[in-house]
């Protein structure tokens, strides 16, 4: 949730929409929590027999997020919550299920009566979230724990550097520090995601970090899910743009007071003292006449004439229209002391609604927001460092946990495996480990488009060294002029590779290929196109060079083909609506006219078997002068 009052539809108009190569290259902080549970209901629903969905989802989304994407992410667990936090979380369960909040205990009451359920929630939420961290690291994975909130050190990280972005659904990520959220994220979707950045929201609304952390205290959050009663989000903008960042907070205590904020030079006021309406300065508006809205009295114009409407007497005096509205400085200045004072009522009226709260402000909250301590040193300094897989252990833990076979996790595994070979690669060229301890670069096949990027589909060779695997053959296909088969990579101890799950699913990569061409096994898997020539910048160039020279013969063959396609002659019917030629124009105006004098058309009787004969001398008319012959032609 974040800050109450759908603080997301206020921030949405600022919104940048990036595509999957946004993500190249950046570690972004991920709130495990958001993870969980974002699309577990999703799973859920489309393959109801799924076993433990949070696994599944954890596991194709950090596949997808590492290779698919290029990204460094780092997974953040939450704490232990806050006491206000799990109070509200209390009273939002006891609202939701009808029950009377009056029996709700307090933060300093250990209660096992009616808090049980949430108790009991909240331990079947932390055992998923204990299996995602193990699946993390077998997957090589950073894992930090946070002190309280995992979007509060999300927001830190990314605060102080260590991250480029953080990937949370809480909206007051932003009120912790955060300087970009990305909010929802979906790796098989062409579609761009939401990514917001702080410098956009204040430049579009002038809101800075604690100008949010007082809105969070006059609408609600995850920490206090009331709020200021009567006060919207429309209203708490409008009431907090009116301070600046450093003194925002400042006004809010001396509101929470009693004091009256808006008087400058001067003693600040008790709001109760305060009129119910302000009565600054008397509003005098001179006379105006009745008939044309001028200033002078009617009387007066009726006598020597209005200077507006430049006329002597009051007969010829211009009558005001519907919805008039004088000029003159005097009705300015009434219409500006008219709005001062209107804004004044609505800033009495809203000091009145904050001073009425007890405690106002919670300090507690808004030192919460404010800290930046949120790293539960306990579980281990910070270290940002991406391991190699355990690929055994993990096979073993998912073959466990979600019935999967064996065969089903290595090919799922491949993307990242191929990923995390070629950044090796090109940090270090001389590596000479081979892909899964089987297949070496061969060449680059093509470019693919996927979701909307481009990728390159890389060729793998099976290398002579490495393990024993079988391959079993699925379906025959063609690539190019080659002979080649689609096979599936197995192991000894499985034939076939058992779908667990529908291809449909959120989240699951593409499995690569394995093509056999006279007796040879090649795997083909797509591979980010930086990546790749930066690993092996040579066959890169190649590639690139066959890729021109393959445009410019398709070039030359399409401009042959539209160059002799000019000069030939169409052959079959002429479709309607085509300019004739002159030629053809004549010959079909001689035809229409031999058949409407009843005689037979060119090509026809006796004439058509002298093809070889001119026009002329089948002519009848031929004796008659050329004008003649050319009336009958088209009279």
């Amino acid at each position: 949730m974040g800050v109450g009052g759908s603080f997301w539809d206020l921030l949405k108009p600022y919104a940048r929409h990036e595509g999957a190569g946004y993500l190249h290259g950046r570690r972004v902080a991920v709130d495990l929590s958001f993870w969980v549970v974002s699309h577990s209901t999703a799973i859920r629903a489309r393959s109801p027999g799924a076993r433990k969905p949070h696994l599944r989802n954890t596991f194709f989304r950090t596949l997808s997020l590492f290779s698919k994407m290029g990204a460094f992410p780092v997974f953040v667990v939450d704490g232990q919550p806050s006491p206000l936090k799990s109070q509200a979380r209390a009273a939002r369960f006891f609202r939701g299920s009808g029950m009377d909040l009056a029996a709700l205990p307090s933060t300093e009451t250990e209660s096992s009566g009616a808090a049980t359920p949430v108790k009991g929630r909240n331990a079947a939420f932390t055992r998923c979230i204990e299996e995602c961290v193990e699946l993390l690291e077998y997957l090589g994975m950073p894992v930090l724990w946070a002190k309280g909130e995992a979007e509060a050190l999300c927001a830190q990280l990314n605060n102080e550097g260590h991250v480029d972005a953080c990937i949370t659904a809480d909206s007051d990520a932003f009120l912790f520090g955060a300087k970009i959220v990305i909010k929802v994220l979906k790796s098989n979707c062409k579609e761009p995601f939401e990514c917001y950045n702080i410098a956009d929201i204040e430049a579009g609304l002038g809101l800075m970090r604690k100008q949010m952390v007082a809105m969070a205290l006059l609408i609600g959050s995850d920490h206090d899910l009331h709020g200021v009663p009567g006060l919207g989000l429309e209203t708490a903008l409008r009431f907090v743009q009116l301070f600046d960042e450093d003194e925002v907070l400042d006004k809010l205590r001396e509101i929470g007071r009693g004091l009256y904020p808006f008087l400058e030079g001067l003693d600040n006021p008790h709001i109760d003292d305060l009129p119910s309406s302000s009565t600054k300065g008397s509003i005098v508006k001179s006379l105006h006449c009745s008939h044309c809205g001028h200033p002078g009295s009617k009387k007066n114009h009726s006598k020597v004439g209005c200077n507006y409407c430049l006329v002597d007497a009051l007969e010829n005096c211009v009558e005001k229209p519907a919805g008039f509205k004088c000029e003159c400085p005097s009705c300015e200045k009434a219409r500006d002391l008219k709005e001062q004072r209107k804004h004044e009522n609505w800033q009495i009226k809203v000091c009145r609604r904050i001073a009425a709260e007890t405690n106002f402000p919670n300090e507690e909250i808004i030192k919460l927001y404010l800290s930046d301590d949120n790293l539960d040193k306990e579980k281990g300094v910070p270290l940002l460092s991406w391991n190699k897989p355990d690929v055994e252990a993990l096979v073993d833990f998912l073959t466990y946990s979600q019935n999967w076979e064996p065969s089903y996790i290595r090919q799922r595994m491949l993307p990242m495996l191929s990923t995390i070979y070629l950044r090796e690669v090109a940090s270090s060229p001389s590596t000479p480990l081979l892909l899964y301890d089987q297949y070496e670069f061969d060449s680059i096949q093509r470019i693919k488009i996927r979701h909307g990027h481009p990728y390159y589909l890389v060729k793998w060779k099976r290398g002579t060294q490495g393990m024993k695997s079988s391959i079993s053959i699925k379906k025959p296909v063609t690539e190019g002029e080659m002979s080649s088969e689609v096979v599936v990579l197995d192991e000894d101890e499985e034939e076939d590779a058992v779908v667990c799950e529908s291809s449909e699913l959120l989240d699951e990569p593409d499995v690569p290929q394995v093509l056999t061409d006279d007796g040879c096994c090649f795997l083909l898997t797509d591979e980010d196109i930086q990546l790749v020539s930066s690993a092996f910048p040579k066959e890169t160039a190649r590639f690139q060079e066959q890729q021109r020279l393959k445009e410019a013969k398709s070039r030359l063959r399409k401009s042959k083909s539209s160059t002799s396609s000019a000069f030939e002659t169409p052959k079959g019917p002429r479709p309607s609506g085509v300019q004739l030629s002159i030629t053809e124009f004549y010959r079909r105006s001689k035809k229409g006219l031999s058949i409407e004098s009843g005689k037979k058309p060119v090509g026809e009787g006796e004439a058509s078997k002298e093809g070889s004969r001119k026009a002329s001398d089948r002519d009848p008319n031929k004796d008659l002068p050329k004008s003649t012959r050319r009336r009958l032609h088209f009279d």
